[in-house]
């Protein structure tokens, strides 16, 4: 099997929380893991990743959507509206009609669609009111899942991924070890062997109300407060983020290498814009 799988979304897909230098954003993530085992089940895979962190469903829909489509995929991962969720007055049914809209738009291409639930985060009374709202979302995840015969990968319900070594110290991203997973979980649900190996989880081991009130605190301190901020501010890292993998690439061919090709011609461009009379220098 082959095809070409363009990857939708925002942080999740993007890759955040699995920092790696060599690739495009110093993120590689899950969707990158995976098409480097797509590429070598079959060298003639190709991939495209527009994903871009802090994007929310509507904006996901706006600049992603379209520009998927026209590559003419055989599969499309799309998994958008976590950012919508965390704002304070958040409306899941709003959020769920524009989500099936989009839904409805890329099955109706024929194209295979890889759905992911929403994780929920257990760990923190201070997120409680973001807990019942990814629930609820995460019902119509399941329901248009099944209503549009797509492929559905229901983390949230999945013992291993509460597993607290498979998280980021933000709690709602995946760390490196949970991207991995992510990425052997789909290919299996796809039909795709890996080679990935993954880590054996190992519980956190209990801790005493002193150090698991440190811990809130500090959490609550370096990940809830600089969130609110930004979204009082509106400013949000994904303004100034370009797509990882915006044209089709062949991951058999080396992503590290592409990476490096990519770096380096959007590098030229941008000296040859700066140069030109026409340029925005001055």
């Amino acid at each position: 099997m082959s095809g070409l799988l363009v990857a939708i979304g925002d942080s999740f897909t993007e890759g955040v929380g699995d920092p790696h230098l060599h690739y495009p954003n110093g993120v590689r993530g899950w969707a990158d893991r995976l098409a480097r085992q797509l590429g070598r089940a079959d060298p003639s895979w190709r991939y495209a990743n527009l994903a871009i962190r802090s994007k929310f469903l509507d904006q996901v829909v706006a600049e992603q959507l379209e520009p998927a489509i026209a590559m003419g995929p055989s599969h499309i991962s799309f998994n958008a509206g976590g950012n919508d969720l965390l704002s304070l007055r958040a409306d899941v049914d709003s959020i769920a009609r524009r989500y099936e809209a989009a839904l409805a738009r890329l099955t109706a291409t024929g194209a295979r669609v890889i759905l992911v639930t929403t994780f929920e985060p257990r760990t923190s009374r201070l997120v409680q009111p973001l807990v019942r709202r990814v629930g609820d979302f995460n019902d119509v995840i399941r329901d248009l899942a099944a209503t549009y015969d797509a492929t559905l990968v229901d983390h949230a319900r999945m013992p291993e991924f509460h597993e607290q070594m498979l998280w980021a110290p933000d709690r709602i991203h995946m760390s490196r070890p949970g991207h991995k997973r992510m990425a052997a979980t789909i290919a299996e649900r796809i039909g795709v062997p890996h080679t990935l190996k993954l880590r054996d989880l190992v519980p956190v081991e209990p801790v005493d109300w002193r150090r698991a009130l440190r811990t809130e605190v500090g959490f609550a301190r370096d990940e809830v407060v600089p969130l609110l901020r930004r979204r009082i501010t509106g400013r949000n890292e994904g303004d100034t983020t370009r797509p990882k993998w915006p044209v089709p690439i062949h991951p058999a061919d080396g992503m590290k290498r592409l990476a490096a090709q990519q770096a380096m011609t959007t590098a030229l461009i941008h000296v040859v814009d700066h140069e030109s009379p026409h340029g925005s220098g001055p």
